[in-house]
């Protein structure tokens, strides 16, 4: 079957994927099958290759994050070093919720055979129950990402990211629930299990939500006991200094994460597709999904650190348990894999990216709102389904 086979209403159906974008043209079943295999050895080559320096990497990063911990925790005994101490927590917070944490538990390094860095024994410094996270994240996103009524962190439950989101007057706050998801996104991504929509509309129970919720409390007491009372409480007198320099540097994580993952999700051009689009979809079409559903931010060596190599989101979504730092190298053949089928590859600079989101969150607040300066690329999916 080719595009010109598919039904006119479903060709036109959805406003985030067309099949007439010349940036993105509908690749054939055989093409599909053949850029999953040129995908697929592209990730085994690399698996191939993982070994000491992968290793001395992530030991390294681990070190690094520690030692801005250590600086971060003695500084705050010193007042006059107070910016320098919530600077260096930040530092430290970040590192280990991107470049640790997440990728950790993505299974990046079960190789190694270190229990301090497998992913079933990991858990990471925030609110967030690791377990639940996992099954969350690494299982419904990184499987159902950007499919409609599948990938629940489409707008995290909260926000209208994509013009098939119904509207209702709800959505007329979504520059503020954004804001707020930024500011408090540790909790935000914590609550975000318990799943409140499907509470209110009677999908979860109460005993459901129960077992979902004990692991979110218990975890929620321990940071807010580590950061707001053991902590603060070790510096004696400098208690509520200490107390608000650990509050900032939650704060500078959580709009750091904030940005990077949603420029990473929801910029232009990122598609979005339908359940009935990606039934039974081989290999070939979940990654061209992958690829069409991201998006990457351009920098320095440093600022990829910063991110955990989110900043190549394409790749992470691509090839999920290959250790990030991995990344920028495979950037480069996806990139050449994405010109010999000619697909557009998505990215751009981090005030580009985010102006995008920005724009793409006010104009969705509104109700019957219409892309206007968002590419809209097409998803191929049809030939594959059909084939």
């Amino acid at each position: 079957m080719t595009i010109t086979d598919i039904p006119t209403k479903l060709a036109k159906k959805r406003s985030t994927v067309r099949a007439s974008d010349p940036k993105n043209p509908n690749l054939t079943a055989e093409q599909l099958e053949e850029f999953g295999a040129e995908m697929d050895a592209l990730r085994q080559r690399v698996i191939a290759d993982l070994g000491e320096e992968d290793a001395a990497y992530i030991r390294m990063i681990v070190k690094r994050q520690q030692q801005f911990e250590i600086a971060g925790r003695a500084l705050f005994y010193l007042p006059p070093a107070w910016p320098l101490a919530v600077a260096a927590l930040s530092v430290s917070k970040i590192l280990e919720n991107m470049e640790i944490g997440h990728n950790v538990m993505h299974g990046q390094y079960d190789w190694m055979g270190d229990p301090k860095l497998n992913s079933r024994i990991y858990d990471w410094d925030t609110m967030a129950p690791g377990e639940n996270w996992k099954y969350g994240h690494n299982y419904i996103h990184h499987t159902y990402t950007n499919i409609l009524g599948k990938d629940r962190d489409i707008g995290y439950g909260i926000l209208r990211m994509d013009e098939d989101q119904k509207w209702n007057p709800y959505y007329l706050g979504n520059p503020l629930y954004a804001f707020l998801l930024m500011v408090f996104f540790e909790e935000g991504v914590a609550l975000h299990d318990l799943e409140v929509d499907r509470i209110r509309s009677g999908e979860r129970t109460w005993e459901e939500t129960k077992q979902v919720g004990k692991p979110i409390v218990k975890k929620v007491g321990k940071q807010v006991f580590k950061d707001y009372l053991l902590f603060p409480a070790l510096t004696g007198p400098f208690f509520v200094s200490t107390l608000i320099g650990n509050a900032v540097a939650n704060l500078v994580r959580n709009v750091w994460t904030f940005n990077i993952i949603f420029c990473g999700h929801f910029p232009a051009g990122v598609a979005t597709f339908t359940e009935e689009e990606c039934e039974n979809e081989s290999r070939g079409h979940w990654y061209y999904r992958q690829l069409l559903g991201s998006a990457n931010i351009t920098g320095g060596k440093l600022f990829h650190i910063m991110s955990g190599n989110l900043s190549h989101q394409i790749e992470h979504h691509l090839f999920p348990d290959v250790p990030a730092r991995r990344y920028p190298e495979l950037s480069v053949e996806v990139r050449a894999l994405c010109e010999k089928y000619g697909i557009e590859y998505n990215t751009g600079g981090l005030t580009h990216q985010l102006w995008t989101v920005a724009k793409k969150i006010v104009r969705l607040s509104f109700p019957n709102a219409k892309r206007k300066t968002d590419p809209a690329p097409a998803t191929g999916l049809d030939d594959a389904v059909a084939a």
